[in-house]
């Protein structure tokens, strides 16, 4: 969501440019600027985004309002997830989607303006020329000595915050479907099957026994509970859950 209008990339090397301004945002966001990026991804807020500019910067806000909307837009409510999970965890799963809309962006250009099979070619090889931003945030390759140096100090004064934050006490952790069932041995026996392949909708962790779970009665997946800020006592009052990403697109239609 960009207020100050940017001039459209349409060659290669133009969408290049702009693939590598919007990662270097979004780097920074997860790296340097970490703890800002942290603060403003306030769960009690709305469905939150995080964009990468082609300036070098990022911000976080709602996703646009206009449906088709003229970019891809980024995954949508990150901020939800950020206190059910571990930070280091929260921050990877943001870069897999950020990288992931990086694409999406610039071949949606390269689609727009008619880019051919040899120029899809090259721009894939360019970008791929470069560490994802889920490589970068996971340390898994070498980050320029000044981004890095901000990162671990960063990283140092708020040790004692991570603390806090992942220390919560966990209830009894049980397993919510939101629609009652009547089975028999055998229908019993197919569900817990089904329940042990699930993997949370906004984690992607799979599922396990000891936790508590929610499933959305609009997409059916499953999501953990801490994840999507329910318990199970909030649980029992709700007649038809809704995830995050069903409810938003109620309310954008």
């Amino acid at each position: 969501m960009e207020g100050i209008p940017h001039p459209i990339p349409r060659t290669v090397e133009e969408v290049f440019n702009d693939y590598k301004g919007r990662r270097s945002g979004l780097i920074k966001a997860l790296t340097a600027d970490v703890d800002k990026f942290y603060q403003q991804c306030d769960p009690e807020k709305e469905n939150l985004c995080l964009y990468g500019l082609p300036n070098e910067t990022w911000e976080v806000n709602l996703p646009v309002e206009e449906v088709p909307p003229e970019l891809p837009e980024p995954a949508l409510g990150i901020n939800f997830a950020r206190d059910g999970m571990q930070e280091k965890d929260w921050l990877s799963l943001v870069a897999v989607h950020s990288d992931s809309w990086l694409l999406a962006v610039a071949f949606y250009f390269g689609a727009r303006f008619g880019f051919g099979k040899n120029e899809r070619k090259r721009l894939f090889q360019m970008i791929n020329d470069l560490p994802t931003i889920f490589e970068v945030v996971t340390g898994n390759v070498k980050q320029p000595k000044d981004q890095s140096a901000n990162h671990n100090s960063s990283g140092k004064s708020k040790s004692s915050a991570k603390v806090s934050r992942q220390s919560e006490p966990q209830s009894k952790m049980v397993k919510m479907s939101p629609l009652s069932k009547v089975e028999d041995e055998g229908g019993e026996e197919d569900e817990e099957d089904d329940e042990q392949g699930a993997t949370c909708g906004a984690c992607g962790d799979s599922y396990g026994t000891d936790e508590f779970w929610i499933c959305c009665d609009i997409c059916e997946r499953w999501f953990h509970g801490k994840c999507v800020k329910i318990t199970p006592a909030k649980a029992e009052h709700i007649k038809q859950y809704k995830c995050p990403s069903c409810s938003s697109k109620r309310a954008r239609v």
